[in-house]
């Protein structure tokens, strides 16, 4: 931990602002597995046309929450109803500000009786622990951090077996039909003699599980579970392609944390450290904004109105309640594919080169944030971008004005940096250009929102 805390660090900078935008990392990291297994074209061809392994063992946090005040804690600190929680359930669960915008979001588990897990980037784990410790609260904590900050190694592996052949490789590998599971529910299965947790939750909109376990069994899980899948065409997904996913299953990975601003948020920016996740994290895109307030997003942008239960006392729930009728929408943007050949093209010149746009995954900072253009006018920020192999499309994760939510309506998004791009090492100067898209919908692959429909 940082002796400084971000508080602390923020007295030392211009604004909130500059210390994101001139952040010296990158887009968040996938470690410790390789980038591709084959090639990343046909990884992604897998996880619609046959089956795929996602090693997720990496690159998320783990929090432990046990004692007789966990749910408790999780429910004053969540927008989610826990009416009906119980063992063996799951849920995303969504952590808001005072003032009801997002810190964060995480799948949370119900793994036993008074014992909890949320797994996922840790801006929400960070929310409830401080609460937890500082608050009235019989809890305790344990923390698994991601490989990338973590020298000890991890404690779970997590593997996601993913596809329209998925159920016939599990089948294959525990010897027997698979006990049945409904969507966010877990159950337990057995793997080359191990006892693996399962939970029902689907990635890419096609039938799969979840499944984890003991660290030291992982090894022997994973080869069992390669071994069966050969005969159903089942591949191992690398870190290059993994991300790119959540643009066919529309869910947004990357919402900047609603902490930096506010006295009522002072003494948690005090408690946070400043190399953790909120202090180091990076801004990046076309939108430009002095006030760091301009890039937080309501649990309705993100699309996670249905979430939202009034049914018990929250953190921001006053002012959710205050919000009224979204004014915002999120949609998918399928990019219009000659501009996007005409801004690669000019990295075949001396001068004038568009910001490269790195395939399949081409965001190059922690917190992507692009200005959507309609006459002139910005109706929206595009937050998550990438290439499609399956839809043969630039597709991102966007957040529009209810005007423009239409499918079919034509937007323009603005592909680079100000002033020739911010100082952060992967920005190369650059100016930037204008890529026109269609508003789509999201999730955007029609199999994705025939699967989460019913959900």
């Amino acid at each position: 931990m940082s002796s400084q805390s971000l508080e602390a660090l923020l007295q030392t900078v211009g604004s909130p602002v500059e210390l994101a935008r001139n952040s010296q990392i990158g887009p968040y990291v996938y470690p410790k597995v390789p980038g591709e297994f084959s090639n990343w074209h046909d990884e992604q061809h897998a996880w619609r046309e046959t089956s795929c392994l996602f090693d997720q063992s990496h690159h998320m946090t783990d929090l432990t929450i046990k004692g007789p005040d966990a749910l408790k804690l999780l429910s004053a600190t969540g927008i989610n109803s826990f009416a009906t929680f119980a063992v063996n359930k799951a849920k995303q669960f969504v952590a808001c500000n005072y003032d009801g915008y997002v810190i964060g979001d995480a799948i949370l588990f119900y793994l036993d009786d008074d014992v909890f897990s949320l797994v996922g980037r840790p801006s929400a784990h960070n929310w409830v622990q401080y609460h937890g410790e500082t608050g009235d609260y019989d809890v305790t904590f344990e923390r698994d951090e991601r490989s990338a900050v973590n020298p000890t190694g991890r404690r779970l592996y997590r593997y996601q077996v993913q596809g329209p052949t998925a159920l016939e490789v599990l089948e294959k590998v525990t010897g027997g039909p698979l006990p049945e599971i409904k969507f966010f529910n877990m159950g337990e299965i057995t793997i080359a003699g191990h006892t693996v947790r399962a939970l029902h939750h689907g990635m890419s909109g096609v039938p799969g599980l979840e499944l984890f376990g003991p660290w030291a069994e992982g090894d022997e899980v994973k080869a069992a579970i390669v071994e069966a899948g050969k005969e159903f065409g089942l591949a191992q997904v690398g870190s290059r392609v993994y991300a790119t996913n959540t643009l066919e299953s529309g869910w947004i990975p990357c919402p900047l944390p609603a902490i930096f601003t506010g006295d009522d948020l002072k003494s948690y920016r005090e408690w946070l450290p400043a190399n953790g996740y909120e202090g180091t994290g990076s801004l990046g895109g076309s939108f430009y904004s002095n006030d760091i307030s301009d890039y937080y997003l309501t649990p309705w942008d993100l699309g996670y109105g249905p979430f939202v239960k009034f049914d018990h006392d929250f953190t921001g729930r006053e002012a959710l309640e205050k919000m009224g009728d979204p004014k915002r929408k999120k949609v998918t943007l399928a990019w219009n594919g000659e501009d996007v050949t005409r801004a690669m093209g000019t990295q075949f010149q001396k001068e004038n080169r568009a910001k490269y746009i790195d395939l399949p995954l081409s965001n190059y900072s922690t917190w992507p944030n692009d200005k959507i253009l309609q006459d002139g006018k910005m109706v929206g920020v595009s937050t998550f971008s990438g290439y499609s192999s399956n839809e043969s499309s630039m597709l991102s994760l966007a957040i529009v004005n209810a005007e423009q939510s239409e499918p079919g309506t034509e937007v323009t998004l603005v592909w680079g940096e100000e002033g020739g791009g911010s100082s952060k090492p992967v920005v190369e100067r650059h100016v930037q250009t204008e890529i026109r898209a269609i508003v789509s919908p999201v999730p955007y692959a029609e199999v994705v929102r025939a699967s989460y429909r019913p959900h």
